[in-house]
């Protein structure tokens, strides 16, 4: 069903160039017809709000429940733009021409070195900083088995894979001392207080 939008977009202009993510400023009209500027990132050489290609995520964000340990994944992992060490899910790019699935499965073996061993559930594209990026991810939430190994870690990035119960999900949560990313602040809220994983 197409929107029928009161406010419009009059331009949309790229001011950066460089491989996975660039800054645009885009021209709009807002409600009272005046001419306003908003600058947002993007993955995409063409923004979305342009493309209308809205169906395809950028990235993958996978939720994966070890089912010999009974525990759910998470890793902690240094993100450049914190300073320090994140809590938060496996989570990677999708690569051209790759599918939602053949991504999950790559990136949950490149970043922890555990195998996929059954898909739940896979979210729709949804967004989580829409004020300042058209970037789209899929949550999947899947089974897995296998050891952790750091041998598919490329030299940037430094990730430690930690399993957790109910128990330690909810002392995690009421940790503010902690960075922790906002899907899986939610993921691990709903496991810390329920036990289970949402599907």
């Amino acid at each position: 069903m197409p929107e029928n939008l009161s406010v419009k977009i009059d331009f949309v202009k790229k001011i950066t160039d460089y491989l996975h993510l660039n800054m645009f400023e885009i021209g709009y009209s807002d409600t009272n017809n005046r001419k306003k500027i908003w600058s947002f990132a993007s993955r995409n050489d063409t923004p979305k709000c342009v493309s209308g290609h809205f169906e395809i995520p950028d990235a993958v964000v996978i939720v994966p429940y070890h089912t010999e340990k009974k525990q759910l994944v998470i890793i902690k992992e240094f993100r450049v733009p914190l300073g320090g060490y994140q809590y938060g899910f496996p989570a990677g790019l999708v690569d051209a021409g790759e599918t939602v699935e053949t991504s999950v499965i790559r990136e949950l073996r490149e970043e922890t070195g555990l195998t996929v061993t059954q898909m739940d559930r896979i979210s729709p594209p949804v967004y989580s900083s829409s004020g300042m990026t058209d970037e789209s991810i899929v949550m999947a939430y899947v089974e897995c088995s296998g050891d952790v190994s750091k041998k598919g870690n490329t030299s940037s990035e430094d990730i430690e894979t930690i399993f957790v119960s109910p128990d330690e999900a909810r002392v995690l949560c009421g940790n503010n001392q902690i960075k922790c990313d906002v899907k899986t602040w939610l993921v691990l809220s709903i496991y810390g207080e329920t036990g289970r994983v949402s599907w």
